[in-house]
Order: C-alpha cells, then structure tokens, then sequence
C-alpha cells in the first residue's frame, strides 16, 4: 500500500519550523539536505551562500506510520507560494510503475509542474496540481527500505 505524507513549503524558516514541531511531537529528524548539497546542474543558476544553506529536504518521522516532511522555496517558487497553498501531499510509491501510474493517473486534466524524472537522490520524483487544485508529489525510492 503506498503511504501519503504532508509536505509544508517555507519560505526560509523550514529548519526552524521543523524543530518547534519536534520539541511539540517528539520524533526524529533523520535528514537534513541543503541547496548546497545538491550536485551541480547545466540549467541550474548558481546558489548564493545564504540559499545554499536553505533546506531542500528535511523530514521528521513523528510515528511509524506519519512522517512530516518538508523544504524551503525560493526564486520562482516562492511567487506562487501563499500561506494556505504551501502544502502538498507526498506519495511514496512501492514501485516504478506504481508511481507512474499515479503520477499519470492523478495528473491527469492538471498541470504539471515537474516531471517524472528520476533524481540524483535516487529516486523517481514528480510534481503536478491536479484538477481540483491539490498539490502532489509522486515518489519511488529505488532503494527501498523494509517494513
């Protein structure tokens, strides 16, 4: 069965946020990645010192079953980012063709925003808002970690 997380967008306080939640929720904070951590891309713009240490990815696992997870958003981004709207929902898929078939089947009359692709992270990840304006992300670890 494939798990469905909450991802908050910040707009630069994503570390903080998630520690606050934390001292609340108790849990762990496994991973914390940075801008700067990201390997460099052809049509990626160069990251200022003060993005480059922004949360791309941070996650923090409350339970076994509920993990919150979230980044900071910046440069055309964060235009589009109002509170209220900077909350996704995070598909974790058990398979490739699991993933693609959500991803393909809940975008499906939306728009999509980034493709399915796979990631340097290691993963197959997208992202679209369907046709009644919920924000998704699709994902499939290929190292997947058992239960």
């Amino acid at each position: 069965m494939v798990q469905i997380h909450p991802y908050i967008n910040f707009k630069g306080t994503c570390e903080e946020a998630f520690k606050f939640y934390q001292s609340v929720l108790g849990g762990e904070i496994p991973y914390i990645g940075r801008y700067k951590d990201m390997p460099p891309s052809e049509d990626a713009h160069a990251m200022g010192e003060v993005d480059g240490e922004k949360i791309m990815h941070m996650s923090l696992h409350v339970s076994k079953d509920t993990v919150l997870m979230g980044s900071d958003i910046g440069g055309e981004w964060a235009k589009h980012s109002v509170e209220g709207n900077n909350v996704q929902l995070s598909i974790n898929a058990l398979s490739e063709d699991d993933a693609k078939k959500i991803f393909n089947g809940l975008s499906a009359g939306g728009r999509v925003t980034m493709q399915m692709e796979k990631t340097f992270w290691g993963a197959l990840f997208g992202m679209f808002t369907d046709k009644f304006g919920i924000n998704w992300m699709v994902n499939y670890d290929y190292n997947q970690q058992p239960k």
